[in-house]
């Protein structure tokens, strides 16, 4: 079992950063860049099937074909928290060693998308109170897990439920 969700679990943690370089990458070169969040997350979607691969790999060829819902939910959450520590590691050494203004560049980004000046005036004060709290490292740590464990959690989930007592053939 541990090779297994180590394998998944890195392997996803490492998939789950490359959406977000490409939005960095996108937010410092085009002031125009406008995301789409129902691609993100269908990108995300894609991704997290690697959670499906990694019960469903290890039901086949580590317990004969057959899991049970606990356990394929304790393999999908155990591979969701890797690849989660694994996105806050590399997101952490990026933030801090090469997009340190990423803050400043995406309050930018998000202002420049409102429509009205009451829109502006709102968003202005909640990304001013949101940049001072991701000064602290705790809460950048806890916000950008929670970006990739609760989808994550979903995925394994349903996952758990579909493969669970299987039996292969």
């Amino acid at each position: 079992m541990k090779n297994n969700v180590l394998i998944f679990g890195i392997i996803l943690g490492l998939l789950l950063c490359i959406p977000w370089i490409i939005m960095v990458n996108m937010l410092y070169t085009d002031p125009d860049f406008k995301s789409n969040d129902l691609l993100g997350y269908a990108i995300l979607v894609v991704i997290y099937s690697l959670i499906f691969v990694g019960i469903r790999n290890y039901r086949d060829k580590g317990l004969g074909g057959r899991i049970s819902f606990g356990k394929g939910l304790k393999i999908g959450t155990i591979i969701t928290l890797i690849a989660g520590v694994i996105y806050v590691i590399i997101w952490s050494f990026s933030f801090y060693l090469f997009v340190p203004d990423f803050m400043e560049v995406y309050t930018q980004h998000v202002l420049y998308q409102c429509t009205s000046e009451e829109d502006l005036a709102a968003k202005t004060k909640e990304m001013e109170t949101f940049a001072r709290m991701y000064e602290n490292p705790l809460f950048m740590i806890l916000i950008t897990f929670a970006e990739v464990v609760p989808l994550g959690l979903a995925v394994t989930l349903i996952s758990a439920l579909i493969l669970k007592k299987q039996k292969t053939e």
